[in-house]
């Protein structure tokens, strides 16, 4: 064989790799067909955590009381410190880490990370993992946040009970290699507790009491906890109310749906019909950045040249799918 001749089948070889690569990317996180639901035990209740939420959100709604003794520098910290919370799981945990729709520096994942931690909602490498099982088995037993068990259950509900074997199960088997793989990822885990005690509590809290002599107090309510459960119940009205209410323009036979309310609380995470129709996309719309703070930040990451190579469905695949599967409600535009 020429050395033309080699060189082109490795070429080839390489190309077909690609190939594959992205194929399997495109399907990893598309519902297993093949699943089975098992029966499990009975939901019990992990008190511990039934506690802590109970007290987080009297917390909040104390800091929602005294919201009026803050300063306009301190609603002005909590609202950056909402954004930074949301993006570090809506472009962090979510669309980087868990479905790889883009890539991003390593400047950006730090950030990413540490926003992560300012969120506190489980790890990036636990979160993903998750994730990843609500794709593959959504509405099922083996899903995290099963919609189909209620609204409180898929709200917070799964947070306060033992997982589902299935849950367990089929998380274990998912391909994790990309997260063991990133360094910044297994960083964070391994110094999560120290990270949330001072990303989510401490700094949020010693910034307006330090800098600008806010009282302890309302800097610890207000930026602190009412910011934090603030940030946690709009990720989780993404489980439970994009799961419910809306339409669905891409495909009718799965309960995600379109809700504009989500959409703008999550910052651009309630466009889920689409979402789960087509995962992969960067921008979890088909709208742009309308409602969608997390697509123009990535989109500002890129003119930075801290992110790259976002995938993006094309228009005629999307209204290829529309005609196919949708629910008639679609309008472009």
């Amino acid at each position: 064989m020429t050395d033309t001749k080699r060189q082109s089948v490795q070429n080839r070889q390489r190309s077909t790799g690609a190939d594959m690569a992205e194929a399997m990317l495109l399907t990893d996180d598309a519902f297993a067909e093949s699943y089975s639901e098992k029966e499990g035990p009975a939901t019990k209740l992990v008190w511990r955590n039934v506690i802590l939420m109970v007290l987080l959100h009297l917390g909040a709604v104390y800091g929602l009381f005294i919201v009026t003794s803050a300063s306009k520098l301190t609603l002005l910290w909590s609202a950056v410190c909402f954004m930074v919370s949301a993006l570090g799981v809506t472009a962090g945990a979510h669309r980087l880490w868990s479905h790889r729709s883009y890539k991003a520096k390593l400047p950006l994942r730090i950030f990413l990370a540490v926003a992560n931690s300012m969120a506190f909602q489980n790890d990036i490498f636990e979160w993903a993992r998750d994730h990843r099982a609500h794709h593959k088995f959504s509405e099922t037993n083996a899903d995290p946040h099963n919609a189909t068990r209620g609204f409180f259950f898929a709200h917070i509900g799964w947070l306060l009970v033992r997982k589902h074997p299935d849950v367990i199960e089929k998380g274990a088997k998912l391909d994790l290699s990309d997260l063991k793989a990133d360094g910044v990822v297994m960083f964070q885990r391994r110094h999560y507790k120290l990270s949330i005690l001072v990303m989510c509590f401490l700094f949020p809290t010693l910034v307006p009491w330090y800098l600008w002599g806010e009282d302890f107090w309302v800097a610890y309510f207000v930026p602190g906890l009412l910011r934090y459960t603030v940030v946690l119940n709009a990720t989780w009205l993404v489980n439970s109310a994009a799961h419910m209410w809306g339409m669905r323009p891409y495909d009718s036979s799965i309960n995600p749906r379109e809700n504009r309310f989500v959409a703008f609380s999550a910052v651009g995470e309630g466009f889920h019909n689409y979402h789960h129709t087509f995962p992969y996309d960067y921008a979890a719309s088909e709208f742009g950045s309308r409602l969608n703070i997390t697509k123009g930040f990535i989109d500002l990451m890129c003119f930075f040249g801290l992110a790259k190579d976002c995938k993006k469905v094309s228009p005629d695949t999307v209204m290829a799918r529309v005609q196919r599967t949708g629910d008639g409600s679609h309008k472009s535009g």
